[in-house]
């Protein structure tokens, strides 16, 4: 599995660019404010220059022209102030069909670059973030009742440029931490072992439903490797350990996981 960003060197510096499209009925339900839509569009992109510890210098938006683009608008303004990210450019359309909007997010590198394939038997693995808001703001949305986790995530751009200078390998929570965990371990050639009781989900989340939150996506937290000994800089939880790749690429408790472990894209 290939990591969700490219590096390019230019001017003896490192440029990072990421891209993502959501589209309607997929990402977010038919009906969802545009400016909410604009803000997840960036905040994503976001998230993956996070993971590569890099600090956005702007963003090429491609939208569809729908009902409602003048709140897309003002979206998009909110969350590229938020961030202090420039438009660059972009395109539009009219769509035949439902909506989609792409972004291409360009970032420079603030040090090392990590890659979600440096992780080694013996190091240490965090999570930065929280696991499973997102799910119950999904819920909440789909009661008809609005969730600011879910629909204007919280890119973890600080942490991730204080982590990647120390750190064997980074990557973003976006389609499910075990799975994310998986692809990490795959990866490096090594087995991810999870402690369930260790990830920092949230007071509201029933103990019966770790395992489908850890499964579900859409947290954009930071997942990392550390070597043994490490303390992060900002707040994190240890959620497992790397070991020497076994027979599964993924523990959880001990035990290999059943059934779908996130999000896999078509």
């Amino acid at each position: 599995m290939q990591d969700d960003a490219a590096t390019l060197a230019l001017g003896g510096e490192t440029l990072i660019l990421t891209h993502d499209m959501i589209a309607e009925g997929v990402h977010y339900f038919p009906g969802t404010d545009p400016a909410d839509i604009a803000w997840k569009l960036v905040a994503v992109n976001l998230s993956d220059l996070a993971s590569k510890g890099a600090a956005p210098l702007g963003v090429l938006i491609g939208a569809s022209l729908t009902e409602g683009a003048e709140r897309f608008v003002e979206g998009l303004r909110d969350v590229l102030t938020r961030f202090e990210v420039a438009l660059l450019g972009g395109d539009t359309i009219k769509p035949a069909g439902p909506a989609a909007f792409g972004c291409t997010a360009i970032g420079r590198a603030t040090g090392p670059v990590p890659v979600r394939g440096g992780a080694k038997p013996g190091d240490m693995l965090w999570v930065c973030g929280t696991i499973g808001a997102a799910m119950l703001g999904f819920e909440a949305a789909k009661r008809g009742e609005r969730d600011e986790t879910y629909l204007r995530p919280t890119p973890l751009l600080a942490e991730g440029q204080a982590l990647a200078a120390h750190v064997h390998a980074m990557m973003d929570v976006s389609d499910g931490l075990l799975l994310d965990a998986r692809r990490m371990a795959e990866a490096s050639g090594c087995t991810a072992a999870i402690e369930l009781g260790a990830i920092p989900f949230p007071a509201a989340l029933p103990a019966d439903r770790r395992l489908a939150a850890a499964s579900w996506g859409d947290d954009y937290a930071l997942l990392f490797a550390s070597p043994p000994g490490f303390a992060p800089p900002v707040a994190a939880a240890r959620i497992g350990t790397m070991l020497p790749a076994g027979p599964a690429p993924l523990l959880v408790d001990g035990v290999p996981p059943a059934g779908p472990l996130g999000y896999r894209h078509g």
